[in-house]
């Protein structure tokens, strides 16, 4: 799956759960770390676990798997290294404190909503 199609997939599944202000970065001319950064919020532990499982659960359906999921059990901030997308899932009070759209305001802003294909 192409960098493209799994943040389509990574941002309607967020969709789903109800996300707060979901934001998709491209960083590929910026960075080496990654094509895209997805940074998305949760009212609560369990809807930012619920955010990330069903991230993790519709991309396991297109055999995309994480390299690494950090944050899950505390779920201030879940990231999920998918190599080429990166997820950022956060409580509203650890978004507003790290503030990574600001960091990576020279990357180009992907425009939201993701029409399903």
């Amino acid at each position: 799956m192409i960098s493209e199609e799994m943040l389509t997939t990574a941002v309607l599944a967020l969709e789903e759960k109800k996300a707060i202000n979901i934001k998709a970065i491209d960083i590929s001319e910026i960075s080496v770390i990654a094509d895209y950064f997805i940074i998305a919020g949760g009212t609560n532990k369990n809807q930012v676990q619920a955010l990330s499982d069903n991230v993790l659960e519709k991309l396991a359906q297109a055999d995309v798997h994480p390299r690494q999921i950090e944050g899950y059990n505390s779920a201030n901030w879940i990231l999920m290294d998918y190599n080429d997308v990166i997820i950022h899932i956060f409580n509203q009070e650890d978004r507003l404190f790290y503030d990574l759209e600001r960091i990576w305001s020279d990357g180009r802003a992907v425009e939201l909503p993701i029409k399903k294909k």
